[in-house]
């Protein structure tokens, strides 16, 4: 899936590429947390379940957090995109276990596509350039959950709606070069299936700061 997003991205600048010079390709990685939230749903041992879990993000374990985005600058401040990010989330061990599960995360990941728009102000402190964006989608999240039963639900799923909104400033290294840094809030309503009839329904939201390199075309 990741293969298709990055050559979603490399596409969305080869086409657009005759209308107008700047295109931009990023690549980001940073440190990705999230705040509790309630976890509901059947439980695909019987019954029904209702937590609220103080999600960990554990940034730089494997596999680690990062994004990819393809931009199109229409012109020197009006902006669109494409993103993905690989966010995580992980349930703590005691939370989980107090509701019947031996696992409980998306992990590889909860991935989230976005289609963005950016306002930037290009060279507004000299080679600094602070810009905003956000976007809406689409959470296809990795749902790896286990039951203490034994009951295992491992793979991708398409869950609910994506949105995202980010602030940050880049800096030009060359013409065709550039690094940023930035704040990213993301939110997803989670709906997945579990095996044996279960189901899990989440709201996530994730704080990053990010920091990447751009290439310019």
């Amino acid at each position: 899936m990741k293969k298709v997003i990055l050559s979603a991205a490399l596409a969305l600048c080869m086409g657009a590429g005759a209308a107008s010079a700047e295109m931009e390709l990023s690549v980001y990685s940073g440190w990705q947390t999230a705040p509790h939230s309630r976890a509901t749903g059947d439980h695909p041992d019987g019954g029904s379940y209702d937590a609220l879990i103080g999600w960990e993000g554990k940034s730089f374990e494997m596999p680690p957090y990062y994004g990819l985005r393809g931009t199109w600058w229409r012109d020197e401040r009006l902006g669109f995109g494409l993103e993905f990010t690989h966010a995580k989330v992980y349930a703590p061990d005691s939370e989980r276990e107090n509701i019947g599960f031996d696992r409980m995360e998306f992990t590889d990941g909860l991935n989230l596509i976005t289609v963005n728009a950016y306002h930037r102000w290009l060279n507004r402190w000299d080679d600094f350039t602070p810009y905003v964006g956000g976007g809406i989608g689409l959470a296809i999240p990795h749902v790896d959950v286990e039951s203490a039963g034994g009951e295992k639900t491992f793979g991708y799923q398409v869950t609910g709606p994506a949105v995202r909104v980010l602030a940050g400033v880049s800096y030009d290294l060359s013409e065709r070069f550039a690094v940023f840094g930035e704040y990213q809030f993301t939110y997803s309503n989670n709906e997945a299936d579990l095996e044996g009839d279960g189901t899990l329904e989440t709201e996530i939201k994730t704080n990053a700061l990010n920091f990447g390199v751009t290439l310019k075309f």
